[in-house]
C-alpha cells in the first residue's frame, strides 16, 4: 500500500514550513531578551558593554528574520532540512558574536549554545544535526581563547563569582523555559504531521479498496454482457414469432421482459463507464444545467418517489463532458435519502456568482439533498465515509456514502452531513460542494453570453 507523493510532499511541507516558523518566533525572543540583558549589565551592574557592536549584531538578526519571513510568506517549494540548518547557523553565528564582544568563554550565556544544539537534534536530519553540534564546540573552544574581556566600571572585588552565578543560574532558566515551551511546540507539529500521514494511508487504502471493487464490477460487467445481448436476440426472435405475436398477454410479458434486459444492459454499461472503460460510445459534452436535469429526470423515471422536489439556482451554465461517476454519485445520495424517507426528498443545486468560493478563490458547484427521515446517528456521522457504516444490517450496505466521498474527493470536493433541526422537520442533510472548474469543459469557444445567463427553477 502506497499513497501518492504529491500529498506526502504536502505533509511534510507544512510541516517543515511550521517548524521555520517556530524559529522565527524565537528568533523575535532572543532579540527582546538580548535588548533587555544588555541594558540590565550595562546600566544596571555598571558592566561596560560594546553597545554600538552588539546592537549593530541584533540589527543584522532583524533583518535576518524579517527576510525570512519575506523569504517563507512567497516560497512555494519545500522547506528543506538544509533551509532549517542555515536558519539555526544564523542564530549561531549571531551568538557567537554577542558571547565574544562580551567576556567569551567567561560569559555565563555561553549555555544558549545547548538550546541550538537541541533544536538541530530535533528539527534536522542527522548529517546537518552533527554538524551543528561541530560548529557549536568550535565557536565555543575559539571563545574561550578569543574574546573581548568585560569592563567592570566600579570596585566589585568578590562579588564577581556571585555575578557570575546569578548569570548561570538565569541561562540555564532561559534555556530550560525555552527549551520546553518550544520542543512542546515542535513535537505537536511532528504529531500533527504522523497523524495527517496515517490519514493518508488511510485513504490509500480505501483508494485500493475502490479500485479492487472496480475490477470485481467491470469483470461482472463484462461476464454479463454477452447473456444479457442473448436474451435480447431471444426476446427479439419470440416476438417475431406468429404463435406468440397473437398472444396479446404475451406479447406484454415480453415487452416488459425486453424492457428490463434493456435497463440490466445500461447498468452495465455505467459499470463499465465508471470503471474506466466503454463500449464505443464517445464522450458526450453537455452544460450544467442539461446534465443536472438529465440525471433527476433519470432518476425520477427509475425510482418514482412520491414527493420528489428538485430545485436549481445556477447564476452560469458552464459546458462540461457528462461524467458517469458524477453522475452515480448523486444517484447513491438521492437512493440513500428515498430508503430513509419514503415520503420526501428534496435536491438543491446552487453555484452563486459569488459568496461560495473556496479557499482558492474556485466557483463551486453546491448539491444539497435532504430529506424527512429519521436522520444519521451519531455513531454513523462519526465515522463518515468509512466504508461499511450503516443501519440497514445487510451484507454489502454502507458503501454508499463511501463512494460517493472518494469520488467528491477525487474532484477536490467534499461532502458534509448532518441531521436537521427538528423545526426544520428534521431528517439528514448532505451536501457536497465541488469545484466548477473540477467538471466544466475549459474551451474558450464555449465561454458566450449564454454561458453566463442566471438559471433557476423550483
Amino acid at each position: 500500500m502506497s499513497f501518492p507523493a504529491d500529498s506526502l510532499f504536502r505533509v511534510t511541507h507544512t510541516t517543515d514550513r511550521q517548524n521555520m516558523q517556530l524559529l522565527i518566533q524565537l528568533r523575535w525572543l532572543a532579540v527582546v531578551g538580548q535588548v533587555v540583558t544588555i541594558s540590565l549589565v550595562h546600566w544596571g551592574l555598571d558592566i561596560h558593554l560594546p553597545l554600538t557592536e552588539m546592537l549593530s549584531v541584533l540589527a543584522g538578526l532583524v533583518i535576518i528574520n524579517l527576510a525570512c519571513i519575506w523569504w517563507l510568506r512567497w516560497r512555494q517549494h519545500d522547506i528543506s532540512s538544509a533551509d532549517l540548518f542555515v536558519a539555526l547557523l544564523a542564530d549561531v553565528s549571531a551568538l557567537s558574536m554577542q558571547l565574544y564582544l562580551s567576556g567569551g568563554a567567561n560569559n555565563p550565556f555561553i549555555t544558549l549554545f545547548l538550546l541550538q544544539v537541541t533544536l538541530g537534534a530535533v528539527l534536522l536530519k542527522p548529517f546537518y544535526a552533527w554538524a551543528i553540534v561541530g560548529v557549536t564546540a568550535c565557536c565555543a573552544v575559539a571563545l574561550a581563547f578569543f574574546s573581548l574581556p568585560l569592563q567592570i566600571m566600579s570596585n566589585r572585588g568578590g562579588s564577581m563569582h556571585t555575578l557570575y552565578l546569578i548569570g548561570l543560574l538565569i541561562s540555564f532558566g532561559l534555556n530550560a523555559t525555552l527549551l520546553v515551551a518550544f520542543i512542546n511546540r515542535i513535537m505537536a507539529n511532528l504529531q500533527l504531521r504522523d497523524a495527517r500521514l496515517a490519514d493518508l494511508r488511510q485513504r490509500a487504502a480505501e483508494e485500493e479498496h475502490i479500485v479492487r471493487m472496480g475490477l470485481l464490477a467491470s469483470g461482472a460487467a463484462h461476464e454479463l454482457g454477452t447473456p444479457l445481448s442473448t436474451l435480447a436476440v431471444i426476446l427479439g426472435d419470440w416476438q417475431r414469432m406468429p404463435a406468440v405475436s397473437q398472444d396479446s398477454e404475451l406479447m406484454d410479458d415480453l415487452h416488459e421482459m425486453e424492457q428490463q434486459v434493456q435497463r440490466c444492459k445500461s447498468i452495465v454499461t455505467g459499470v463499465l463507464l465508471s470503471a474506466g472503460e466503454t463500449r464505443g460510445d464517445a464522450p458526450q459534452t453537455t452544460s450544467l444545467v442539461r446534465f443536472l436535469d438529465r440525471v433527476v429526470e433519470q432518476w425520477r423515471s427509475h425510482r418514482q418517489p412520491a414527493n420528489f422536489e428538485f430545485r436549481k439556482q445556477l447564476a452560469r451554465d458552464v459546458p462540461i463532458i457528462s461524467d458517469t461517476a458524477l453522475q452515480q454519485m448523486i444517484f447513491n445520495v438521492l437512493d440513500n435519502a428515498l430508503e430513509a424517507s419514503p415520503g420526501f426528498v428534496q435536491l438543491w443545486a446552487t453555484c452563486p456568482a459569488d459568496g461560495s468560493d473556496d479557499e482558492d478563490g474556485h466557483a463551486l458547484l453546491e448539491l444539497v439533498v435532504t430529506d424527512s427521515g429519521p436522520g444519521f446517528r451519531s455513531d454513523i456521522l462519526a465515522q463518515l465515509g468509512k466504508p461499511y457504516q450503516s443501519t440497514k444490517g445487510r451484507p454489502g450496505s454502507g458503501l454508499g456514502l463511501f463512494l460517493v466521498m472518494n469520488v467528491a474527493r477525487s474532484l477536490g470536493g467534499h461532502i458534509e452531513a448532518r441531521n436537521r433541526e427538528q423545526h426544520l422537520g428534521g431528517g439528514a442533510l448532505v451536501r457536497i460542494r465541488l469545484p466548477l472548474a473540477a467538471i466544466a469543459l475549459h474551451d474558450e469557444q464555449h465561454h458566450d453570453a449564454n454561458a453566463r445567463t442566471p438559471v433557476t427553477a423550483g
